[in-house]
């Protein structure tokens, strides 16, 4: 098949498999990983290698901006506390975690190496759980909770990748240097978004009146204010997401609801097949990387990412509860200007623990670190740290997403 065939025929079976996803009652993005999987072992489908250039560019862009311009600001802002301690406090957990379990469990996996590959299966996707839930019924404050861990979580991701991969090839950890850099890379990200929010209004304030040039201007944004942050060596997942949140409190002001019914009709498509194709291409990644494997290592490498996936998880599950008592005892002390809107119950508690799949952004640093270090040796461990996150991924996405809709619907019914 030549490529453009089998994008083509890509997209009709995501397509295909989406519109009865409801009939079989599966939830859509875990039908679509299976037939990925399917798919990846038909002996005529040429290797589909993950680009990871192109997942933060093409994918990650407008996602993130759709997922910022379409978040409730008030609601966001009174769980800034619990979307904070997920998206930056659990990362930096979970990544220092797995490392641990990892040195100590998988051989060959040095203290640098274990830190990638926690840093690489550190950040959830909440973009997978939001379509897993959705028609569920979860509240106004878990939705937005889980959407603005997404929006922040893989800036801090990435941070924490970037310092592992150096200390791999040599460069000392300095932690008031990483600390540091880390408060560069999210504010010099806030600033973009700021300034290209600002750009963007200013167009869009001369050019509403003309519909197509305006939804225009914002498909294209994304992918440039995302393009300048990174050639500033600054976080353009952050500037995307400011940038989002700035022309949302913006476009209230000046789109008229005809403007705003076409711009959701269009985005509503992109995103459905940005969604839908980064599900296939997940499942088409275990084909691919199951060959770098020798196969007497195939048994053990899954058992190593099945226990990690229970830590993770455990380890969420334990930071959200916490944070749970934490918001309780502030709230009671009157300390923190914690809301009563800002308490966490039981029952969404439970749903924001098991809502913490893994999902593209973890494959694609995963399967984008570097085949060799500095001195041209090879990057050691890199098929086992690659293999090990594609399994992850797929036991959090199949694992977590069937049982998700269960567990919403029992707590529902209490």
């Amino acid at each position: 098949m030549e490529n453009y065939s089998i994008v083509i025929f890509i997209l009709a079976i995501m397509i295909g498999l989406s519109a009865i996803a409801d009939k079989v009652k599966l939830p859509y993005p875990v039908l679509l990983i299976i037939a990925g999987i399917g798919v990846g072992f038909v002996p005529s489908i040429p290797n589909i290698a993950l680009n990871p250039e192109i997942v933060f560019l093409i994918f990650l862009p407008p996602l993130l901006y759709d997922a910022a311009f379409n978040i409730s600001y008030p609601t966001f802002k009174t769980n800034i506390n619990t979307i904070s301690t997920l998206a930056i406090t659990l990362v930096f957990i979970t990544a220092s975690g797995i490392a641990v379990v990892a040195h100590y469990l998988i051989p060959g996996m040095t203290w640098p190496l274990s830190f990638v590959l926690g840093a690489i299966l550190s950040a959830t996707d909440a973009v997978a759980a939001m379509s897993i839930t959705k028609g569920l019924g979860l509240s106004h404050s878990t939705n937005t909770i889980l959407e603005g861990e997404s929006l922040v979580n893989d800036a801090s991701a990435l941070v924490a990748y970037r310092f592992a991969v150096a200390a791999v090839t040599g460069t000392a950890f300095v932690f008031w240097k990483a600390s540091l850099e880390f408060a560069i890379l999210m504010a010099g990200g806030v600033l973009v978004g700021l300034v290209m929010g600002k750009i963007l209004a200013f167009i869009i304030n001369r050019v509403h009146n003309n519909s197509m040039v305006t939804i225009s201007f914002m498909l294209l944004m994304p992918f440039v204010t995302y393009l300048i942050a990174e050639d500033l060596h600054v976080s353009g997942v952050i500037a995307v997401v400011l940038l989002g949140l700035s022309i949302a409190r913006f476009s209230k002001k000046v789109f008229p609801e005809k403007l705003k019914q076409q711009s959701k009709s269009i985005w509503d498509v992109i995103i459905f097949l940005l969604n839908g194709l980064i599900f296939i291409l997940i499942g088409l990644q275990f084909p691919y990387v199951i060959k770098s494997i020798s196969p007497s290592q195939v048994l053990p490498y899954i058992g190593y990412a099945f226990i990690i996936t229970v830590l993770a998880l455990l380890l969420r599950m334990i930071r959200v509860f916490l944070q749970r008592i934490n918001l309780q005892r502030a709230f009671d002390k009157g300390k923190h200007r914690i809301t009563e809107e800002a308490l966490l119950n039981m029952k969404d508690s439970l749903i924001i623990s098991w809502s913490g799949m893994r999902g593209i952004v973890s494959l694609a640093i995963a399967i984008g670190l570097p085949h060799e270090l500095a001195d041209g040796t090879p990057f050691p461990q890199r098929d086992a740290i690659i293999f090990i996150s594609v399994v992850v991924v797929l036991f959090t996405l199949i694992g977590q997403g069937l049982s998700l809709p269960w567990i919403v619907k029992r707590l529902k019914s209490e």
